[in-house]
């Protein structure tokens, strides 16, 4: 079946989820409006490589982190006041993304953020609702961050990556304080890792996130290009 190519404003209907699947449907492609469609009802891309068909997946349990239960512990916070690395949003966004799709995995051979993931989500960038969170040593050299998408007040982590140890939960620590007080409701992890765990994220049902999502707000809250919006973040 072909698939129209969709623009952000257009608004595609995926098929139902099925309990215990994580496996929603198969085809499609990685246009703004699909990408956004899924990323509102639950869903996100996941497949290895650009020869393969797009798999969208809702998992069921869901992990997810609550700003509000960040867990950092004392040794890290004492470190955290010691640094003096620089957190930038949206100032390279295709760098960011770049560097997570280039930087080997423990357990996994190449990378599921593929040329055609990197172009998309670099659309989505573009169109105001896919950020990256960048952190810099002192001789304002890149060291690692995050990035993912941005709907109403819930952020939907994709990846991130760490060139110097602790960056990327420097850079999350860091985010979490700075939109707390903003509103954010939600970091979508996708996946349980113990990591992420470490810091407090937390499996929910499938069904009790898309309750989440189905909360009424205004979709583009903070939408726009981040580093001109929250130019005191850093």
């Amino acid at each position: 079946m072909d698939f129209p190519y969709l623009p952000a404003e257009t608004d595609f209907e995926f098929p139902p989820c099925i309990p215990g699947e994580s496996l929603v449907t198969v085809g499609g492609n990685l246009s703004p409006g699909m990408l956004l469609s899924a990323y509102r009802r639950g869903i996100f891309p996941w497949y290895n490589d650009d020869t393969q068909p797009i798999m969208w997946h809702s998992p069921d349990p869901r992990f997810v982190l609550f700003p509000n239960q960040l867990h950092l512990g004392k040794k890290f916070h004492s470190f955290m006041k010691k640094q003096s690395w620089i957190v930038r949003l949206d100032h390279n966004f295709s760098k960011m993304i770049a560097c997570c799709a280039a930087v080997p995995r423990a357990g996994q051979n190449g990378t599921w953020i593929t040329k055609n993931m990197q172009q998309a989500y670099i659309k989505l960038h573009e169109l105001g609702f896919a950020h990256s969170c960048e952190v810099y040593d002192e001789q304002e050299e890149f060291i690692g961050g995050f990035y993912g998408i941005n709907l109403r007040k819930i952020f939907f982590g994709e990846s991130m990556v760490s060139l110097k140890s602790q960056v990327s939960r420097y850079a999350l620590a860091k985010f979490i304080q700075y939109f707390l007080p903003k509103g954010l409701q939600m970091i979508d992890c996708q996946q349980e890792t113990e990591y992420l765990g470490s810091m407090g994220a937390q499996s929910i049902s499938r069904d009790e996130f898309l309750g989440i999502l189905a909360q009424p707000d205004t979709e583009n809250v903070w939408r726009g290009n981040w580093a001109h919006r929250f130019s005191d973040f850093a």
